[in-house]
């Protein structure tokens, strides 16, 4: 456990120093994603004024604190894709790591978290700004704080373990774009991604409780900007624990059998 410990500091420090050299780039990146959630905000906005000041429960004010925090969780959200196992299969990038004496998953989960770090650091000024302009309702408790914190670092663990599944599709097939476009479709509609799960059908509200999605969006949003009691939020955390454990498992089991198919192709 120490090793692995001393190599999630080491590579968390060279990702945070390495992000810190291309701040500009992380920032115009920031703000091209902020563009999505303002998108939904000013339409959800406006539908909540036409609607007597609320819909699905949310005032204009507290659909701009879900989304402001959207922001934030959808940065801590972003993990290595899909994509990047096809990479990794195509040009015989995995080869190389499988001489490191540690599964290349632990490298992805530190090299992105050291992100966050400067992530969250870069998000302040863009939350002030976004603040100032739509005037959000949000007044957390200490305890919705503390419970935020380990909402969004479980929502990016569960993320990674399910998109690291898909990565590893690659070991069958060499690409797996089409089915990763299938499963973006489905996190958009059942994540709260798009909207706040209230405002769904309840068709979709229940199917959504069984799947991973809402746990690595909703929910965290829903600590910090909901009314969610010390029960709720202890039951929501233990949901994401299930889950990451869940995604743990069968990241092994789909690595054990097909790690065994892999052939470096490409250049």
């Amino acid at each position: 456990m120490k090793r692995y410990f001393d190599f999630y500091i080491a590579a968390m420090r060279l990702s945070i120093l390495q992000q810190i050299q291309y701040r500009v780039q992380n920032y115009f990146y920031m703000i091209g994603m902020i563009a999505e959630p303002v998108i939904y905000l000013v339409v959800w906005s406006s539908v909540a004024n036409q609607q007597g000041g609320t819909v699905g429960g949310y005032s204009a004010g507290s659909l701009a604190a879900y989304y402001i925090v959207w922001t934030l969780v959808r940065n801590m959200n972003i993990v290595f894709t899909p994509y990047g196992w096809e990479q990794r299969q195509q040009h015989g990038q995995l080869s190389a790591e499988l001489l490191r004496p540690i599964h290349p998953i632990h490298s992805d989960v530190a090299f992105f978290a050291g992100w966050k770090v400067v992530v969250i650091v870069l998000w302040l000024p863009l939350a002030a700004v976004l603040a100032l302009i739509f005037r959000p309702t949000l007044s957390p408790t200490w305890m919705q704080m503390v419970a935020f914190f380990f909402a969004i670092w479980g929502a990016y663990l569960i993320r990674t373990m399910f998109l690291s599944l898909l990565g590893m599709i690659t070991f069958w097939t060499t690409r797996v774009g089409a089915i990763f476009e299938l499963y973006f479709a489905l996190e958009l509609i059942l994540s709260g991604r798009f909207v706040p799960m209230t405002l769904m059908p309840d068709w979709v509200q229940r199917i959504a409780v069984f799947l991973p999605f809402q746990w690595t969006f909703y929910f965290p949003i829903n600590v910090l900007v909901g009314k969610l009691g010390l029960a709720e939020l202890l039951t929501g955390l233990g949901i994401q624990l299930l889950w990451i454990l869940g995604g743990i498992g069968l990241v092994n089991i789909v690595w054990h059998y097909g790690i065994k198919r892999f052939a470096a192709v490409g250049n």
